[in-house]
Parts: C-alpha cells; structure tokens; sequence
C-alpha cells in the first residue's frame, strides 16, 4: 500500500471522529463523571503515529496482547499469512524491539502512545526484572514478556491494554 492512500485514509477517519465526537456534544451526550473511552480520532492518531515507526500496515497486520500470571504474549501476524513482504517487515520489526525493550528503551511505543501511556515508565525502569523474548511465527512473530515482579506484570498489563485500546480493530487480546 502506498503512503498517499494511507494517508488519505486517515485523513477520512480523523473527519468521521470529528464530527462524531461534535454529534455527541451538541446532544449533550458528553459526561465527565465517567472515564474517557478510547476514542476513534485516538485511534486515528495512533495509526498515523504508527505508520512513522512501524515498517509493516496496520490495515494487513493485527496484533494481539494476551496477559499471563507471569507478563504476558504479545503477537503481530499478517492478515494473510503468505504475504512474504508483510510477514517480514514484522518479523525484522520485532526482533529489533526485543532488543531495544530488554535494555529498557521503549521510544517507539511512546512515539505512538506518547509518553504518558499505561505501564511504560515502569517498563522503561526494569532494569532486567523482565526477561523478553523473541520467536518467529509462521505469520509473523511473538514477543514474551516474563517477570517474578508484581508491579511490573501490572505494568505489562497496563501497557497491553493500552496497546489494545489505541490500535481498535487492529488488535485484540
């Protein structure tokens, strides 16, 4: 896919929550006693925030975060399994974060998320209390998070639900 239609796409979806979110204040609809959902014009700025730091597209690519009692799973597979070009784009992606995470740099996903994001300054601090590992999959590739500390499994789930959040229907848990 090239970088025009991606941004025109993103353009269309910024307009969409746009208006849907000046719907829902015109209606009265709005209330600040609950906390804010994700929303969709989030979700656009994190796709298009993405798009600068991840080599592979959102729109052919899903990710999944599924939390254990000891860290969590967090995997990335092409939409179609025999895209070689996709396939390899996540497999280079992630090993090269793995390698980055272990010594505590996690500047791609705050360029994303930015830097208040769920988990990440605790994450940052870990200081090898996580051991994180990287695995090639058919379709992609898996990254394992794995520590004995409690506040940083929490901060692994923070992190991941925040990734699941933010990125809406390209992710799940």
């Amino acid at each position: 896919m090239n970088r025009p239609d991606r941004h025109s796409r993103t353009r269309t979806l910024l307009m969409v929550a746009a208006t849907a979110t000046a719907i829902t204040l015109s209606s009265g609809c709005a209330d600040d006693s609950t906390p804010t959902p994700v929303t969709s014009s989030r979700q656009a700025e994190v796709a298009e925030r993405g798009a600068s730091v991840m080599p592979f597209d959102l729109e052919r690519t899903t990710h999944q975060f599924t939390k254990s009692g000891s860290g969590g799973v967090q995997t990335v597979t092409a939409d179609d399994p025999q895209d070689a070009s996709q396939v390899a784009l996540i497999q280079q992606h992630l090993h090269e974060e793995t390698s980055r995470f272990r010594r505590g740099d996690f500047t791609d996903p705050a360029a994303i998320h930015g830097d208040e994001m769920p988990g990440l300054q605790a994450l940052r601090a870990h200081d090898g209390r996580i051991t994180i590992d990287y695995e090639t999959t058919p379709g992609g590739g898996r990254v394992t998070y794995t520590t004995s500390d409690t506040e940083l499994r929490n901060a692994l789930h923070h992190w991941f639900d925040a990734q699941v959040g933010d990125h809406g229907e390209h992710a799940t848990r």
